[in-house]
């Protein structure tokens, strides 16, 4: 059985472009993030909830592999899923298509649990149970 893949839409803005009429690159970290906070919201509990509840998931790292301009007006289609969810880290995939289906981008984004004061702990049992149905591991690169 494959994982589940949660998918959000967001129409690019003018305020998301360049001069050139594509999305600056580093807006794409703007749209993952929203993209992660909807997809905790269908989980259940907001970010902020979370947060109010003593777990943060600050990034670690993000790796993202540009394949073609996403411009102004365009609907986009971003995907998100687990890679990882071992101990107090969560690795997050997304890909970001367009109305065609053209690839726009993938991406990964490596997080860890933590309480407010930044100390590792495990997320919440509650939590893991809704996050486990979206994990598909990564390929083996060869």
């Amino acid at each position: 059985m494959s994982a589940q893949i949660f998918q959000h839409t967001h129409r690019v803005t003018y305020s998301e472009c360049t001069v050139g009429n594509h999305i600056y690159y580093a807006r794409y970290l703007d749209l993952l993030e929203a993209a992660r906070g909807e997809f905790f919201r269908s989980l259940g509990k907001t970010l902020l909830a979370w947060q109010e509840a003593g777990v943060i998931f600050p990034v670690l790292e993000a790796a993202v592999r540009y394949q073609a301009p996403a411009r102004y007006d365009d609907v986009l289609t971003i995907a998100v899923w687990l890679t990882e969810l071992r101990g107090v880290r969560a690795t997050f995939a997304h890909r970001i298509t367009d109305a065609s289906g053209r690839l726009i981008l993938e991406a990964e984004t490596k997080h860890a649990c933590t309480n407010l004061a930044e100390k590792p702990c495990r997320p919440p049992a509650e939590l893991v149970a809704k996050l486990k149905p979206f994990v598909q591991p990564a390929a083996a690169e060869g």
